[in-house]
This record gives structure tokens, sequence and C-alpha cells, in this order.
């Protein structure tokens, strides 16, 4: 689908990367871009649409996916990470940082596939991490190779409806999340131009970055190759 005169949902679209969807949308020519957030008053992109929304709320989704009924491209960016080891992290963490991750994007598409199908069919883009396909001990990598399944079976649930289906795999990225970690990183703009020509083209999967590429073409090697470390 093309974005110009789309009308686009970003969630957590108030910073980081959200924000870069929301101005990239604007950029192309979308008829109409919902920032939505927790807390709208933080919205601060000119010509965005503030909308509430909790996406661990399923209250809160539901009226968001009423208020915003002309959508025709959801974007699920919004996510946390809470760092927490599995063998003997918080686990309260990592039911937080799940339900924002994984329980979130999956309570939004619920809600909004029947405002896409109404809409045409329109398209639903899923921010997941390359650390959907690499661990590094922590939640987060669980939670996001979660969500790269529920997209793999949204894409087939949706396709009946006309709605085409994206999922996003990137690296570290120049954001408030990052700000700790010493090592490369995309741009959010680099990262949310990619993804949206990935979205025009109807692609299933859009790879960022060189270390997102480097782990794909990984996969289909011995997976000793991802974790030297332990050989």
């Amino acid at each position: 689908m093309q974005i110009e005169n789309a009308v686009v949902l970003v969630t957590g679209g108030n910073r980081g990367l959200g924000k870069a969807f929301v101005r990239e949308a604007l950029a192309r020519g979308a008829r109409k871009v919902y920032a939505a957030a927790r807390d709208p008053r933080s919205v601060d992109t000119p010509g965005a649409t503030p909308l509430a929304l909790d996406v661990t709320d399923p209250d809160s989704v539901r009226r968001a996916a009423t208020e915003a009924g002309d959508v025709t491209l959801v974007v699920n960016n919004a996510g946390i990470s809470t760092r927490q080891s599995l063998l003997d992290g918080d686990l309260d963490e990592v039911r937080r940082e799940f339900e924002t991750n994984f329980y979130g994007p999956v309570l939004v598409t619920r809600a909004f596939a029947p405002v896409l199908a109404n809409n045409g069919g329109g398209h639903l883009l899923n921010v997941h991490s390359v650390l959907s396909w690499i661990s590094y001990a922590t939640s987060y990598s669980a939670g996001k190779a979660a969500l790269w399944q529920a997209t793999n079976g949204f894409r087939l649930e949706l396709a009946p409806q006309g709605t085409g289906v994206t999922g996003l795999h990137v690296g570290y990225i120049d954001t408030d999340m990052a700000a700790t970690v010493d090592g490369p990183k995309a741009s959010a703009e680099d990262v949310a131009r990619q993804a949206f020509d990935g979205v025009e083209a109807g692609a299933f999967e859009v790879l960022a970055d060189d270390i997102t590429r480097t782990v794909k073409r990984g996969l289909s090697a011995d997976p000793a190759a991802l974790y030297p470390q332990l050989v």
C-alpha cells in the first residue's frame, strides 16, 4: 500500500522510533497520522493527531479503535526493555515487558483488524528486533521472538481480508532506549524510511541494518556460529 493519502496509527508515537514513523508518514503525504501514547499531551509533532492509547489496557485499546475508525495502516511500535535475566530476573518485570512488547501488539491488532477490513484491507507493520533471532539471555529477546511468530500468524489470518503484514527487524537504534549502548546504532529516521519502503513494496520483512542481515543469514547455519562465546 502507499503511505500517501493513508491514515496511519503509530503506537508509541511520541518519541524515539515512533516519532520518526510519524514524521516519515507525514512527509510521504499521509492524510492523517495518529501519534498514539499513554499521555497524548506528550505528542509534539506538528501535523500529528494525538491519541490516548495504553497498549497494555484492553479498554484503552478498544476506545482507540473506536476513535480512530478511519485507520488504514497500523504501526505496532510501542515497546520497552527491562533487561531482565530469564533465569533469575524479576518475573513481574518480565511480565510487564511481555504485556507491552507481545500482548500489546496482539491487542492492538485484534482491535484494529476489523477497522482495516472496513477501510479496504490496509496494512500492519510490526516492529521486531534482531533479537527475535539471537538471544542476549534476556526477556526482551524472548518477547520479540514471540512477536515475530505472532506477525507471521497475523499475515496468514489477515490475508483473506486483504490486509498486508510487514515485520521490521533492526538492531540498536539511536534513541533513548539504547542510550547506554556502546556500539553502532541506526538512525531512527533511516529505519522509518526503510520500513515504509517495505510497506509500500508489500515486503514480508524489512532488515534495516547490517547486523540484522548478518544474523538472518546465519540462521541457516549451525546455531553455534551465533554464540561463539559458548564454543
